[in-house]
Order: structure tokens, then sequence, then C-alpha cells
């Protein structure tokens, strides 16, 4: 049977084999946003006349014998700063209300749909992406489905809301300092950040474009894959967007962690966190067999510069939005753009350099080792509205320290995969599965081994 619990390959092996209609993934995804989006707040805009329409295209294709896709009848809601043809992109803000609707489809959406996925809606998001909590003054807060009075992470979190609480599948989410990992951490998910110039980005409204990164989330390593397998290729629209194959993962998924070396990030990796963040990187190694420790060199001259990059970037983005309507940006984000905007340009080009030559560095250690495990955030997700945690001890601002394992990985451009623990409870947390550039299928493989084990798993929210 069916439902809001259904994976993505149960749902398109059923469409497939003629046992479910696409027409009915749809009502029940439908139906289930109706009972739940109220109270979570993850969707900025549903879409129904569409997915039905293409439901009823779909369902006709198979009924005259066409291949209907991998992911056949398979709702899916991608965040509020991907193109959507007919509708404006709002990027979480009030501003863009003004902007004409967008053209076309952006093209994962457009790769999710010829594989068979059927979209639904838009989804929630922080404003113009700048927040690792998910809060929103003009749509509203996401909420997280574990804890409705608790953040769903950001920026994507109606992305993490919308899979978490079972309202879709499969949501598309969007990467720069955390936004898809940190999500995922929060709502207990799989989340893949893929290597930095993987997919296109075009027809997305942007944050930074040198950080920028979109993904998948799903609730199992299989669907992630298959949702992966579905939307790579190159995009000549996107001038980052490597004009690679396709390097299928799926394949592979099943054969384990066989001959991949596996090691855990020591040092800055290792301390700052909640007790839970570092049990969930421990019980990870001892389920894959492994002791080893390796450091990045300079984690915390990494995220530093990270932080200077996205303000800088974000400020010159924004600069005319910050000259005459800045009174209509929420003030937390308006505040950090005005300070990117007088950053001397001397610290953007010393950062530059500096990620120059901490990926050099990097990369390096990947001659030796295959997969690197790392917190995914320091702590389960905070109280909306919380402006201090304690770790150690130590009082830190809550918005700028969830980041902090995230965003020295962002800024290596590394494919990632934030694989939620399974016994985090009540509150669910991950891990980031991080890997050499372009090796997606070894992140892949390892969540899929470790949720295989039972180490990791995400579960649908009784909300």
């Amino acid at each position: 049977m069916i439902d809001h619990t259904s994976t993505v390959s149960d749902i398109a092996t059923a469409v497939k084999a003629g046992r479910l209609r696409a027409a009915e993934t749809v009502e029940i995804a439908l139906a289930r946003i109706a009972e739940l989006d109220g109270r979570l707040n993850g969707f900025t805009d549903l879409m129904a006349e569409r997915a039905r329409a293409t439901a009823a295209r779909l369902d006709a294709a198979i009924k005259e014998g066409h291949e209907p896709g991998p992911l056949a009848g398979v709702p899916f809601a991608v965040k509020d700063l991907y193109d959507i043809a007919g509708r404006v992109t709002t990027a979480g803000s009030r501003i863009n209300r003004d902007r004409e609707p967008s053209g076309a489809d952006q093209p994962l959406i457009q790769r999710l749909e010829a594989a068979g996925a059927v979209l639904v809606g838009a989804l929630n998001m922080s404003e113009y992406a700048y927040d690792f909590i998910g809060e929103n003054i003009h749509y509203g807060h996401a909420r997280n489905p574990h804890d409705p009075s608790r953040g769903a992470g950001g920026s994507s979190s109606g992305s993490g809301v919308a899979v978490a609480s079972g309202m879709v599948p499969l949501s598309l989410g969007s990467d720069t300092n955390g936004s898809i990992r940190v999500p995922s951490s929060f709502c207990g998910l799989f989340g893949l950040k893929p290597t930095f110039g993987r997919l296109p980005r075009n027809r997305s409204f942007p944050f930074v474009s040198s950080l920028d990164h979109l993904g998948p989330m799903a609730r199992s390593a299989r669907d992630l894959a298959l949702a992966y397998d579905a939307i790579q290729g190159p995009d000549a629209d996107d001038p980052v967007c490597a004009q690679r194959a396709p390097e299928p993962a799926l394949p592979d998924l099943e054969h384990g962690v066989d001959g991949l070396r596996i090691a855990v990030a020591g040092d800055y990796f290792a301390k700052g966190g909640e007790p839970l963040a570092h049990e969930a990187v421990e019980a990870f190694a001892a389920a894959l067999g492994t002791s080893r420790t390796i450091t990045l060199p300079e984690a915390r001259r990494a995220r530093a510069a990270a932080y200077v990059m996205t303000a800088v970037e974000g400020a010159n983005l924004h600069r005319e939005r910050l000259r005459h309507r800045a009174d209509e940006i929420n003030p937390e984000t308006r505040d950090r753009l005005l300070a990117g905007a007088l950053l001397p340009a001397e610290w953007y080009v010393q950062a530059s350099r500096f990620r120059r030559w901490y990926r050099a560095r990097v990369r390096e250690l990947f001659r030796d080792v295959d997969v690197i495990l790392a917190p995914a955030t320091p702590c389960v997700a905070p109280r909306l509205g919380e402006e201090i945690m304690v770790i150690d001890g130590v009082e830190l601002p809550v918005k700028s320290t969830i980041g902090m394992f995230a965003q020295p990985i962002s800024f290596l451009g590394l494919p990632v995969v934030a694989t939620p623990y399974a016994k985090a409870s009540p509150m669910p947390i991950g891990v980031q599965v991080i890997a050499a550039p372009w090796r997606e299928d070894h992140a892949l493989r390892v969540a899929r081994h470790l949720e295989h084990l039972g180490v990791a798993a995400s579960r649908v929210a009784s909300v």
C-alpha cells in the first residue's frame, strides 16, 4: 500500500507496474499537505492544477505503453528560488514579488519531470537564502515536523519540512554554506550537496555564485541516488556546470563499502558541538570499522573566509535593493548584507586566494582517503526565536554557530551526503559523509551502507 510514508522507489515501482496511477500519488500528497501545512508552513505555493495535469499525461502515456521513467508518479516540491514556468520566483523575499513570472522551469525540475516525477509546489525558505534556522518574516517561519516549536533549518527549510513530514517523498534545495545539510540534520533526512559545478544552477535565484549548489533531499540514500541520477548532466547556460557525462551512482549503492578508505575529521571538527553531534560521528565510524582520524588544515580560517566571500558577494548581488528598498528586507538579513558592502575589496581577494590554497591542501588528503566523516550541525534544531546556545559551558550565538561544521566544506565544493543518525531522539541530528570531488557515488555508498546497518535512518515525523 502506498501512503505518505512510502519511498520514491516504492512509488515509482508501483506506478510503473500499473498497481497505482500517478493521479493517485498526487492526491495522496495534496491531502497530506492540506492536513499538515497549516501548522508547519513548508509550502509557499501549491500547484495542484499543474500536478494533476502532469499526472494525467503520465497515466495516459503509461496506458499507451510508453516508458514512464525511473521516478514515475513521484510527487516532489522545490525551494522557492527555483524558477517555475509562469510563476514569480520570490527567494523568500517581499521585494521579488515584483519580478516577472518565470518563462521556463529550472533545468533540475525539467529533468525530474522528464524522469516521471510530478511537481506539486514551491517551498518556504529563509529570505534570500541567508539564514540557518528557517525563519522568514514575510511568509512565516517553517516549523520542524518533529517539534513545531523548533526551526526546520535554513535556508532550505521548506524542503526539509515537506519531506520529513511526509507531504512529499522528495524535494530540491540549495546549499551555499550548509543550506541542504543543516535542514537535513535538523529534520532527520538524507541530503546531497553535490560537487560544485556538478548540477546546473541557471534559472535559480543566486546567493553567492562562487559557493552556490543545488541538490535533492529524501528519506533514504537510495531515493537520494535515484533523484541524483535523474538530474545529472551539463548545461551550457551555467558557466560553472562542468561539461562532464553523468556518472550514475545507483548501481554501486548495494556494493557496500569494500575498498573505500574512510576516516573521521579530527581537530576542529572533533570539538565545539553538543555531545550528540560527536556521538553520531563515532557511531558511524564504529559501524564502518574505522578508527582513523585526519586533520583538515585551517578549517577555522576556511570558515572565516567563507563568511567574507558570502557577505561580499551577497551584498554585491543585492546592491540596488539595499539602496532603494532596504526597509523591505528582514532587518537581520539586511544588516548582514550592509556589513558585506562595507568590507574592503582586499579581504575578498585574500579570501579567494586562501580558498585556492585550502582546496589544494584538502584535495591532497584524498590521495590516501576516499570518505571523511564530520558532524553536520553542532546541535539539534533550536527553538524558534532562540538566540543563545551553550556548548562546553560557553554561550554562543545560535544563528552563526549552526554552520560551523558545514561552512568549511562548502568552501571546498566537495560532495557531501548529510546522513541522519538513527539513535538521535527525540530530535534528529546528522553526519556529513564527505567525498572527493566528483565522487558522489562514494558518499552515497557509505550513506546507504550505514542505512543498511541500521545506524543511519530517517523517519516520517508523527506530527
